[in-house]
């Protein structure tokens, strides 16, 4: 390489002190201001919104007591009409009197004392109901403010017997089991079964999961709704059935999304979870006195339940059998 080549190559220039001070400092400046400014606006937002109070368009000290009364549960014995009731409102309220049929009665609370927001109380009322009867139930509280309560059909409540429990149990296999176990008696039908005739069978399976999803929500919101209004159970329906989804879905696919004997089985789990709140509706029916919707239900839900063994038998279909 000649010199005049030499000559011409750029020299390589050795940073100085100078050079990595002034970008340690540019850093050190940004850091310090990004958490300064946002420190200052802070301060600023909150001096702001104490001086100018925009949140006292919204105070309501001034404004009538807003009182509200859930009756969670009531049920008919020998000492008269026990209700539990349970306080919403924004400020504790007092139940001054209660009536029953129009007429003022005395009345004993459990706990005593005014009833603050969330609270309960179980209210006793030395009535003398008529067994069959409609009964009126009316709460006032110390304001004026009334709350009613309709006993449609008067009722003492049942109590737990050995003879009434088995036969309790007996009405619930043959709505549960049986019905369940004839429908998997489908199975060898449905390995011959040719595409077609499986197609159905499976558009029937779906379409009967998708009439119990929307009747267990519908149930479910209808309860949401009539309990008391600050636990929001509408919201919490949704909730519950979400994060219970999510739950389902995360232990069902760890191993991948799950056929055969796995899906039966969620499919089963679901069925019998549903199965629950049909048996709660019977027994619903047969401790209100009304015989005949009872024995409806069981006669609907039996037959209903036929599809469900179709449904826990399907996932089964191409499995070899042992």
């Amino acid at each position: 390489m000649s010199s005049a080549d030499k000559t011409l190559q750029p020299q390589s220039k050795t940073p100085s002190i100078e050079d990595e001070i002034v970008p340690a400092q540019k850093s050190f400046l940004w850091i310090v201001l990004s958490i300064v400014v946002p420190m200052l606006l802070l301060v600023a937002a909150g001096a702001w919104l104490i001086s100018n109070d925009p949140l006292s368009l919204f105070d309501t000290s001034g404004a009538p007591p807003v009182e509200n009364l859930t009756f969670e549960r009531v049920y008919l014995d020998e000492t008269g009409i026990n209700l539990k009731v349970r306080a919403g409102g924004d400020q504790p309220m007092i139940i001054a009197q209660v009536q029953v049929d129009d007429a003022y009665w005395e009345f004993s609370q459990s706990p005593t004392g005014p009833l603050s927001r969330v609270t309960s109380a179980w209210i006793n009322v030395p009535y003398p109901w008529v067994l069959g009867e409609v009964h009126l139930v009316r709460m006032v509280t110390n304001t004026g403010v009334t709350f009613d309560y309709q006993i449609d059909v008067a009722i003492e409540i049942p109590t737990g017997q050995a003879g009434s429990l088995r036969n309790q149990a007996i009405i619930g296999a043959f709505v549960g089991l049986v019905p369940v176990a004839i429908g998997l008696m489908f199975y060898p039908l449905m390995r011959t079964m040719r595409r077609e005739g499986m197609r159905f069978f499976m558009a029937l399976t779906v379409g009967m999961l998708a009439f119990l999803l929307l009747g267990t929500l519908e149930a479910a919101l209808k309860f949401g709704r009539a309990a008391a209004p600050a636990f929001q159970g509408a919201s919490l329906v949704y909730l519950v059935s979400g994060m219970t989804f999510l739950g389902l879905v995360a232990i069902g696919r760890r191993k991948g999304t799950p056929s055969g004997l796995a899906l039966a089985v969620f499919v089963s789990l679901g069925i019998g979870l549903h199965n629950f709140g049909e048996g709660l509706a019977i027994g619903t029916a047969l401790s209100a006195g009304a015989a005949g919707l009872g024995a409806f239900l069981v006669i609907g839900f039996t037959v209903h339940n036929l599809t469900e063994g179709i449904a826990i038998a399907a996932p089964l279909v191409k499995n070899k059998p042992p």
